[in-house]
């Protein structure tokens, strides 16, 4: 094998270990969503948010210590990291308070905005090039969401509007992470990114304390350690594989939704749910064969 076929090979295995770390990270992110929902029945987002960064925090440290704090002090992305941390706070607090309004299912495919706008946004902001066959996974992907929504004859409401919002600020966050983590670990961008939730969310709390029962308190715990677990995979994706290749992935945690909104609460999917679920199943085998076609860069 020549050196260039090699490296060529090499990328490919990257984006491929890319596309499963953040199939990985949703799946979990659902799970982490679910358990919020169930959460914000009797807390507020804000105490939420605190016990689930001050729980990745700390294990961050563990897992890093001196060295890590080292390098968060001297990393040249200060300013990035904390723009991005007051993105997620502002992606967080929209997502979590329609979360009380919505279906699991519901708010997730509303949140399916996010994909389509990193692609958008991965031309400008990343420099990377976007093929007229990159958009069809994404494209197929959205319109499953439709399907299995049945968006079309949705009334848009005030909760509604949240989750909207909340995509398009974890669309501008995640061009940063892809950004950041070209340079930069991920465990510095976790803890950067948890330490400004705690103390955001402490300051807040400081007014707000209500003190959890020992079943919240498991369900806290539990947010947190989720959580970790689905930064992490998305952190480590988002440093193999270009934003614009990963986008049709997070479709996939639409699929987690619908079963853990029936295993949940109940909600039994309608028939065209299985329609839109195909589509996006196949929006993501599309994106994996293109990627294999084309060797791993961000080429089209």
């Amino acid at each position: 094998m020549t050196a260039l076929a090699a490296a060529a090979e090499d990328g490919r295995r990257r984006v491929l270990l890319g596309i499963a770390c953040t199939t990985l990270a949703y799946a979990l992110f659902t799970c982490h969503d679910t358990l919020i929902k169930l959460l914000t029945e009797s807390q507020t987002v804000w105490q939420i948010m605190f016990f689930r960064s001050l729980t990745i925090a700390l294990a961050t440290l563990a897992a890093g210590r001196r060295a890590l704090l080292h390098r968060a002090r001297i990393t040249p992305h200060r300013t990035q990291l904390v723009l991005r941390g007051f993105l997620i706070l502002a992606a967080w607090l929209c997502y979590y308070n329609a979360a009380r309004y919505l279906q699991l299912a519901e708010l997730t495919t509303i949140y399916f905005a996010t994909p389509v706008l990193v692609t958008l946004l991965a031309v400008p902001l990343l420099g990377e090039r976007i093929g007229q066959g990159r958009w069809i996974p994404v494209a197929l992907g959205f319109v499953g969401v439709v399907v299995a929504s049945g968006l079309v004859n949705f009334n848009l409401s005030w909760p509604a509007g949240l989750a909207f919002l909340a995509a398009v600020f974890w669309a501008w966050a995640t061009i940063l992470i892809r950004r950041i983590a070209l340079s930069e670990s991920t465990l510095v961008q976790m803890l950067y990114s948890n330490v400004f939730f705690v103390v955001v969310c402490g300051a807040v709390l400081a007014f707000e304390w209500r003190t959890p029962d020992t079943r919240e308190l498991g369900l806290l715990l539990a947010v947190g350690a989720i959580g970790g677990l689905a930064q992490f995979s998305m952190f480590e994706g988002l440093r193999r594989a270009p934003a614009s290749v990963l986008a049709p992935f997070q479709y996939s945690s639409l699929l987690w939704a619908f079963l853990l909104g029936w295993l949940v609460w109940g909600d039994w999917p309608r028939p065209q749910v299985f329609y839109g679920a195909a589509l996006i199943l196949g929006s993501g085998g599309l994106a994996v064969w293109q990627q294999r076609q084309r060797g791993g860069g961000a080429s089209p």
